[in-house]
Formats: C-alpha cells, sequence, structure tokens
C-alpha cells in the first residue's frame, strides 16, 4: 500500500494544485479536469471522464467531489481514493470555516474581492472547452447528436430543477438502448461489491437521525451538534442538483424555518443563522476554487457560533464531513456495481445515449452560465463586456491549442481581474 501511494505522489500534488485553482463551481470544474487529468497527465481518457460524470449526475451528493474519488480510486483503489478527497474538499472547506470566524471581525463588503471579477467567463470557457472535446467523441450518428440537442434545451429551461439531471441521463440512455443494433458485451473485470460501504451509510443515516431526536426531546448540552450532523448528512445524502440546489435547503432550514410562527411560539431551541451572514457566505463559495458543497463548512461554524470558539470549529468539522461523508459512501458502492452491469450489451448499448446527454448538460450549462455574463453593455461597461468575450474565447483556445497547464489560465484571470475588475 505504501509503495502504492508513493508511486503516486505526483498525481496527488495535481489534485492539490486542482484543488487550489479550480474555480467555477461543478460545471468548469470538469473542464479543468479533462485538461488536468486527461490531456496533460493522462490519468484517465476522455471516456473514462464522461462515464465518470454521467454516473456521478445519477447519484445524490457532490458531483465533482465523486468523480475526482473515482479518479483516484482508479489510480490507487481506496487508500488514494480516501487521499485524493481530502485532498480536494479541504482546502476550500478550511477557507468557508475561517470566513465564519472572520465575519465577526470584518466587514461583509470587504468580501467583494474585484479579483474574481473574470472568473465566472473563465468557467465558461473552460466548460465550452470540455463540452466541444466530448461532443466529437460522442456524437458520432444521428441519434447521438438528436440527443445531445434535445437534452442541451431541456436542461438548459429546467436547470434549477434537481431531478433534471438523472431524469435526461436515464432517458438518453434508454433510446440507444432501443435504437443501437449492437450484441457486443463487453468484457469487464469484475470487481467486488464493497458492501460495507452502504451498511455504514444506512447505519449513519438512522443513528445520526435518532440521535437528533433524542438529543431534542431531551434537551442534551450539545444537542444542535447532533441536529447539526443530522442535517447535514441528510442534505449530503439526498440532494440532487448540487451547490444551487444546497444552499436553498440550508437557507430555508436556518434561516427561514426558526422564525416561522410555529417555532416562535413555541420558543424552540433550533440552529438559526443571521441571513445577511449566510448570504454574504453564499456569495464568497462562488469566489473561491473548490467544491461548492464547502459551504457547509461555513454554515457549520455559523450554526454553533453562539455556543463559543470551540463548538464553532467543532461545528466547521461537523459542515465539512457530514456533507461529504455520504457522496463518498454512495460513489464507492455503487461505481463497482456499474461498472459489473457493463458487461451487458443493453448497458454497453444505453452508455452512448447516457454519454450523449452529459454533453447536452454541458453545453445547456455552457449557455445557463452566460445568460448572467455582460456582453454587450456601453459606456463605463464596455471595456468589462469586452474582456468577457475575450476571457471565454481565450480560455477555450488555450486549452484547445496549447499545453498551458489549467492552473496558470485560473491565475491569468485572477490578474485580469486585478487590473481591470
Amino acid at each position: 500500500m505504501r509503495y502504492r501511494l508513493l508511486r503516486n505522489i505526483s498525481f496527488l500534488k495535481a489534485v492539490l494544485i486542482y484543488s487550489v485553482t479550480a474555480f467555477g463551481g461543478a460545471q468548469g470544474h470538469f473542464g479543468m479536469m479533462m485538461k488536468t487529468f486527461v490531456a496533460k497527465r493522462k490519468d484517465v481518457s476522455e471516456q473514462e471522464l464522461l462515464e465518470y460524470n454521467a454516473f456521478c449526475q445519477l447519484l445524490p451528493g457532490a458531483s465533482s467531489t465523486q468523480i475526482i474519488t473515482l479518479i483516484g480510486y482508479k489510480k490507487g483503489r481506496l487508500p488514494l481514493a480516501v487521499l485524493t478527497l481530502l485532498l480536494w474538499i479541504l482546502p476550500a472547506s478550511l477557507l468557508m470555516a475561517g470566513l465564519s470566524f472572520a465575519l465577526d471581525y470584518t466587514s461583509n463588503t470587504s468580501f467583494q474581492n474585484e479579483l474574481f471579477t473574470f472568473i465566472k467567463p473563465m468557467a465558461v470557457g473552460f466548460l465550452a472547452f470540455a463540452a466541444f472535446r466530448s461532443f466529437t467523441l460522442v456524437a458520432t450518428n444521428r441519434i447521438a447528436r438528436m440527443i445531445v440537442a434535445g437534452t442541451m434545451v431541456a436542461t438548459y429551461f429546467l436547470f434549477k430543477s434537481p431531478f433534471v439531471f438523472p431524469a435526461v441521463i436515464l432517458l438518453g440512455g434508454i433510446i440507444t438502448n432501443f435504437t443501437e443494433k449492437t450484441e457486443r458485451i463487453t468484457k469487464i473485470e469484475a470487481r467486488p461489491i464493497k458492501w460495507g460501504n452502504i451498511v455504514i451509510f444506512f447505519l449513519i443515516f438512522i443513528v445520526a437521525g435518532i440521535c437528533s431526536e433524542l438529543s431534542r426531546k431531551q434537551e442534551w448540552k450539545h444537542r444542535k451538534a447532533f441536529n447539526l450532523f443530522e442535517n447535514t448528512y441528510r442534505f449530503g445524502a439526498l440532494v440532487f442538483g448540487g451547490g444551487d440546489v444546497l444552499m436553498p435547503m440550508m437557507y430555508e432550514q436556518y434561516v427561514v424555518r426558526p422564525s416561522t410562527e410555529r417555532i416562535v411560539r413555541q420558543n424552540k431551541n433550533v440552529i438559526s443563522i443571521n441571513q445577511n451572514e449566510f448570504l454574504t457566505g453564499a456569495g464568497m463559495v462562488k469566489a473561491i476554487p473548490g467544491p461548492t458543497f464547502s459551504f457547509s463548512s461555513f454554515v457549520g461554524g455559523e450554526a454553533l457560533k453562539k455556543d463559543g470558539v470551540g463548538m464553532q470549529a467543532i461545528g466547521c468539522a461537523i459542515g465539512t464531513f457530514g456533507i461529504f461523508l455520504p457522496s463518498a459512501l454512495l460513489v464507492l458502492f455503487f461505481f463497482p456495481v456499474w461498472n459489473n452491469l457493463k458487461k451487458y450489451s443493453a448497458i454497453y448499448r444505453a452508455l452512448k445515449g447516457i454519454n450523449a446527454s452529459v454533453v447536452g448538460i454541458m453545453a445547456a450549462s455552457t449557455f445557463y452560465l452566460m445568460k448572467d455574463i455582460s456582453f454587450f453593455e456601453v459606456g463605463e461597461q464596455a471595456v468589462t463586456s469586452f474582456l468577457n468575450i475575450g476571457v471565454i474565447s481565450g480560455t477555450f483556445l488555450i486549452l484547445a491549442f496549447t499545453r498551458l497547464p489549467a492552473p496558470v489560465v485560473a491565475l491569468l484571470c485572477l490578474v485580469l481581474g486585478f487590473i481591470f475588475g
């Protein structure tokens, strides 16, 4: 095991660099993965990365986190997968945890950093690059191209629905399963199914629920910590649609619910977070590299802030591991199941439609992100609009035609924001 880990030091270094330069949320992350782990390092093939993406879109939880975990799993099985996961989540989680402490001493407006002005256009460039490369790989016939187009339109207009991603992926798989004539049975190396992962997943779910309820009824001293873990683990286990769905769920739980008439009337000692502080954290997580689910680290600290610095730090830890643990357990259990199913011809045919749907999702995400970027402003904003166009096209061209590492592209965009933001 030690030899395998030592052999992958360069991979872990790449993961760490990726974790501190992967801006743009889940959509931007995939494009950077393709540049870093496919084009540059060749840790996985384009086909494998597409498959990982499709598979993770079918599961609840943090999809970009699950994809990078699978890359680590492929390289060095469980030990390397765990190290990969930790290197990916810790930088962003520590930043967001630190923010929950910093808000006590710093004005909220100081976090509106102009460095990040061109991060969203950069993310669009990364995603456009990934969509283009993937399209050339999977859209090899008329049916596949129709699935890409249909998925793109449906996803764009239903983007805020948490169930649109698994729905269009399953539909794409069903279509090619019935339209493809291939009867090939793929030769697949069977992988043992780790039943312990799913047992642990449900055991934690049940125990967390019981402890949370007992702590509420019996008014345990640190009942909020038990409530926080149950809430966080439940969100991580059930949420589809990524951070854009997670944040509204947390907002309802910790900002809206505590102020409802029933909770106020019953004087329940529930977790409550200040609205302005919640929204500050929600804005900040968009501007830092790493997984959007790291927002939970900030929420955990805010949830237990009133109980002292020690409990606030514990809240940050609960928020971090409570949100990412179910994602990891689910992906590591279901991936061997998925892998073993690929030997059947029906699954092989369905994979073509699944991959085409994923490309459609990437194309829709590209256009969806573009709608909030200014392109045709006049006056003082004209320079920003012109630079937005330049950043998107420049990012795409750099990724497509040069060997410049993805982190360098991110740093160049930060410098551009510093100068023109």
